[in-house]
Order: C-alpha cells, then sequence, then structure tokens
C-alpha cells in the first residue's frame, strides 16, 4: 500500500493494519491496546490475512483471542497428499503407511501397505472395505470388533464437518447396502484413532498381528498418517517381512 512520510519504527501503522483488515481504526487501537478483548471470529480471521500470518501464527493469533476459527480447508485439500510425505511413507519400506482422511479415505499407500490392502478391490476406502468388500470378514479376525471401531471413527468426522458431502455419500450409501453399519451407527459411539492393535488374515502370509500409530497431518489438517508395525521378532514380523517379498515379486515386469 502506498506510504507517506517517515517511519519512526519499521513495520506498518495502525491505520493501515486497520485499512488492509476492514475494520475501524479506533477500534483496532483499542483492540492493540488491550481496552477491547472479545474480537469475533471474523475480525481475528481479517486480521491474519492483513498481517500474512502462515497456519500457525493464525491459530496462535485465535488461540490469543479466545475465538474459534472461523474458515475450515478446503475439501479438495484434504484429498491430496504432499510429495514430502508420500516420500516419508516410502522410507518406510519394512512397515505398512497410509494417509487417511476423516472419511477413511485412504489417500496414499506405502508399498508394503498396497500388499497388506491387497485382497481388497479396491483398496479404497476403510470403512467401504470393512462392511461391503466381501474379503473383510474373513480379512478382520475380530471383525465385529473392526466394524465398532470404523463406525466410531466416522461418527466422530460428523463433528469435525457434519455437511461434507463425502461424509453424507459413505454414510448413506453404507446404511443402505449394510444392516450391521445401520445398527452400529445408530449407537452414536465416537472414537478417534491413536493408538491400538489389529489382528488380521491375509491369504497369502496367514494371521497377522500388528499395532498402529495414527498420526494427525499438521500440514493438512482432516488427513492422518498411520503406521502399522509388528513386534521384533515376532512370527507377524516375519510374516510382514514373506508379505513384502511376495507382493514385490508379483509386481516385477515379466520379461
Amino acid at each position: 500500500m502506498a506510504s507517506y512520510g517517515a517511519r519512526r519504527v519499521p513495520g506498518l501503522r495502525r491505520e493501515e493494519v486497520a485499512v488492509l483488515a476492514g475494520v475501524n481504526a479506533d477500534y483496532y487501537t483499542r483492540l492493540e491496546q488491550g481496552r477491547e478483548r472479545n474480537p469475533s471470529a471474523q475480525v481475528v480471521d481479517a486480521l491474519g490475512r492483513a498481517l500474512h500470518l502462515d497456519e500457525d501464527a493464525r491459530a496462535h493469533l485465535y488461540r490469543l483471542a479466545g475465538a474459534t476459527p472461523g474458515e475450515r480447508p478446503s475439501a479438495h485439500l484434504a484429498e491430496r497428499v504432499s510429495p514430502s510425505l508420500r516420500q516419508l511413507m516410502d522410507g518406510y519400506p519394512n512397515t505398512p503407511a497410509f494417509v487417511m482422511n476423516r472419511t477413511l479415505d485412504l489417500l496414499a499407500v506405502n508399498a508394503l501397505a498396497d500388499a497388506l490392502y491387497s485382497p481388497f478391490a479396491p483398496a479404497d476406502n476403510l470403512a467401504r472395505m470393512t462392511f461391503l468388500d466381501p474379503a473383510g470378514r474373513n480379512f478382520y479376525t475380530d471383525w465385529d470388533r473392526a466394524a465398532q471401531a470404523t463406525v466410531a471413527n466416522l461418527r466422530e468426522a460428523t463433528g469435525f464437518d457434519p455437511d461434507n458431502p463425502r461424509l453424507r455419500e459413505l454414510v448413506s450409501t453404507l446404511t443402505e447396502h449394510s444392516a450391521d453399519f445401520a445398527r452400529l451407527w445408530q449407537s452414536h459411539t465416537v472414537r478417534g484413532k491413536a493408538r491400538d492393535a489389529k489382528h488380521f488374515l491375509h491369504p497369502d502370509v496367514g494371521p497377522l498381528t500388528l499395532t498402529y500409530q495414527a498420526f494427525d497431518v499438521r500440514e493438512t489438517p482432516g488427513q492422518q498418517l498411520v503406521i502399522y508395525h509388528a513386534e521384533p521378532g515376532s512370527p507377524s514380523a516375519q510374516s510382514l517381512s514373506l508379505l513384502g517379498s511376495v507382493h514385490a515379486t508379483r509386481r516385477k515386469p515379466h520379461r
């Protein structure tokens, strides 16, 4: 913006910040001096844009103001996995790793996760795979527990974005085609992913007991990186290694 006159200190003047944020200069002065302590989320957001704050600084500003962020990330951003995150996943060749969103869509998988979920066609969404794919009931050793956890994860997603069209479509499809899902959905149980043990029966290597850790992807709210691992030296660790070898052999081009 145009600047006039000498500046005693670097940076924007109060009046300039107010203009860029679209707020009254007197109001902004009171806010800066601490005489106005209840800015709306719209005002806080406007100040964040005026000051070109990044996501971390913007979130900090909201916390300081005691306000709730007014804007949600664009839905399409939650579907893209950054190249750096994909590279990180590929750096775990001996353990399955994948990225999913709140509706349990598998957005990216590494080679061993691809091998782990190879019984499903396609391996696209954990809820659909659990309830609608015939492979689900054999793949999950304790299917009832897996089903309950899956529904609880989706129920949690409604609290973050109840108007998400992808979530509504998924719930509608599962309710229509799975009586088990419809029954569990009515329980309103809520649960997020953090850490747990999973028991699988893979047609290529037999039983697998894996523990997973889930990590929020800070740069893309709504995404989670999930990493499975087996107890070192256990039969599951040996089976997981075999699974990777079998899958790699199948993927080699025939000469």
